[in-house]
């Protein structure tokens, strides 16, 4: 395999192991919160994250992006336990579960633009990540929008 497509192949996995950690991440939200539209916002995003990881696996099959298993990394494995120390010290586990929410789409938002940026990346899997970042774009303010209310 030449040095580009190893590239890109990298590239994209960066992004599933991003859209991995978010599933993960956003499951351990959903448990942390109490109100129940809070717990179903969080649901919905998993849901979002599970549709994001079956595009881009299918994107480009002759590259090797993992299987359906969804693992997530050390660090985000690592960023979970954080959230459940957050919550258990928060007086608002919602609030707290948002915040993460936040930060957690800020920087997919990166990784996606960065990715999309890369000039090996094929058309049509550009064309999914900016539909996927815009997706996350939404969700962001939806969960800025949430925390303020709260």
């Amino acid at each position: 395999m030449n040095a580009d497509v190893k590239s890109i192949e990298k590239k994209l996995q960066d992004v599933i192991d991003k859209n991995e950690d978010a599933v993960k991440g956003f499951e351990k939200a959903a448990e942390n919160s109490k109100e129940v539209s809070t717990k179903n916002y969080f649901l919905g995003r998993i849901e979002n994250r599970k549709s994001f990881l079956k595009q881009l696996k299918n994107a480009v099959p002759e590259l090797q992006l993992g299987n359906e298993k969804i693992e997530g990394t050390t660090a985000g494995a690592a960023h979970r336990t954080w959230m459940d120390v957050k919550a258990f010290f928060s007086g608002d586990n919602d609030e707290s579960m948002l915040e993460e929410a936040v930060r957690g789409d800020k920087s997919a938002i990166k990784e996606y633009s960065e990715v999309i940026a890369e000039t090996q990346v094929p058309a049509r899997v550009k064309e999914i990540l900016r539909e996927q970042r815009s997706t996350i774009q939404n969700d962001l303010e939806t969960s800025d929008i949430l925390e303020d209310f709260r």
